[in-house]
């Protein structure tokens, strides 16, 4: 908790470092990639880092939890935290880091907002800072099995096209481990210009499963760069192949007990909802499950069939597909053409939701199950990327 003194002034300054949030976490990577170029190249995502969603994500969670120790004493924020923890847990960020970054955070607040930094602003600020550090220090600590475990070694053992842009490739750690549905692994590459870059994947496959599996979607930009790992990945892996990975993290897992379960993607957010859905199977589980999926055709549905077949298994769940363009698709059941619309689909009492996807289709589906009396702390949500939502909801 913030101290009496602390609390009231960041509560009377954050709508002033509130509406310069963005500016100052500009000029907090700019300054910080100025000194410590190995930081953009070995750590962070350039992709986002060249789109500015990074910068986007940053500040909103720094927002998001000053609004919370101001607006809800005592109540830390501990879904946006976990997130965060697992994230950077999966990057092998080191408490040492956040010294770093503080230095030029907090470098890039001054010089953003000048005098109106006084002494005391500096000081509520710090402990805003060390409060939401600490906690996350501690969570990625606990997160970690094995200090020493670092990175791990993972042997390609099958490539496998699944769209025109989609590729699943099927692993054999080294180090077995197990995961929860739903958890993704870290993927740590060398770029032919010797920039180390990290992305995050999803095992699209039960933890019953002798081997890992991710699918790996080839990120083309429109108005920015094509994803550089993604198209590396595509490039260059085939099997026999060894892969640098991290131990599995996240925490959108498969909700334990026996509430009902909606289960929604789109897009590529299908993998860790095909893990959950191979998992239930795996298990001859009878929960009541909705499954749902939206994607532009039928053709660009990573693990169409798979899902389709894996929910003909359980003997309580339903799958209900939603294509912009479904065209001449024989699947069974029937897609529904356009964007995903619960109102026709039976939504028991209890339920609890796992979203992911895009965000405006999870703002879309969250919004209905609101509607439907569903309790916004029964909806969870992943989200491939930065975490945009933060702040924002």
């Amino acid at each position: 908790m913030l101290s009496p003194e602390s609390a009231a002034t960041v509560r009377a300054t954050l709508p002033v470092i509130g509406g310069a949030i963005e500016n100052i976490t500009a000029r907090f990577y700019e300054s910080m990639f100025t000194d410590h170029p190995e930081l953009l190249r070995n750590l962070f995502n350039r992709g986002n880092q060249a789109n500015g969603e990074q910068r986007g994500a940053l500040a909103g969670s720094i927002a998001a939890f000053a609004s919370a120790l101001v607006e809800r004493p005592g109540d830390r924020p501990e879904a946006m935290l976990a997130r965060i923890a697992n994230k950077h847990a999966s990057l092998g960020v080191t408490p040492e880091q956040y010294e770093v970054v503080h230095k030029y955070l907090f470098a890039a607040i001054a010089e953003v907002l000048g005098d109106a930094v006084t002494p005391e602003v500096a000081e509520a600020w710090e402990e805003v800072y060390w409060l939401m550090a600490d906690a996350l220090i501690a969570l990625e600590a606990g997160l970690r099995r094995d200090p020493g475990e670092g990175w791990l070694q993972a042997t390609v053992t099958e490539r496998r096209p699944q769209t025109a842009d989609a590729v699943s490739f099927t692993l054999r750690p080294h180090t077995p481990l197990s995961f929860k549905p739903g958890q993704y692994v870290s993927v740590a590459v060398t770029l032919p210009d010797g920039a180390r870059q990290i992305r995050q994947y999803s095992l699209s496959c039960a933890p019953e499963r002798d081997d890992w599996r991710i699918t790996v979607k080839w990120v083309r930009g429109d108005d920015t760069p094509d994803g550089e790992v993604s198209g590396w990945l595509h490039a260059n892996v085939r099997a026999g192949d060894v892969l640098t990975v991290s131990a599995p993290f996240g925490d959108l897992t498969l909700p334990e007990g026996d509430a009902p379960l909606l289960l929604a993607s789109a897009g590529i957010g299908a993998t860790p909802v095909l893990s959950m859905v191979d998992h239930l199977a795996a298990t001859g589980s009878t929960r009541r499950v909705t499954v749902v999926h939206a994607d532009r055709t039928p053709a660009d549905h990573a693990h169409r069939d798979e899902l389709a077949r894996l929910v003909a298994t359980l003997p309580g769940a339903t799958l209900h597909r939603w294509y912009e363009e479904a065209g001449d698709c024989s699947c069974r059941p029937a897609p529904n053409v356009g964007h995903v619309d619960l109102a026709g689909i039976d939504l028991p009492d209890g339920l609890v939701a796992c979203l992911c996807g895009p965000l405006p289709f999870m703002r879309a589906v969250r919004s209905q199950l609101l509607r439907r009396g569903v309790p916004a702390s029964d909806i969870h949500y992943e989200v491939f990327g930065p975490d945009l939502w933060l702040g924002r909801d």
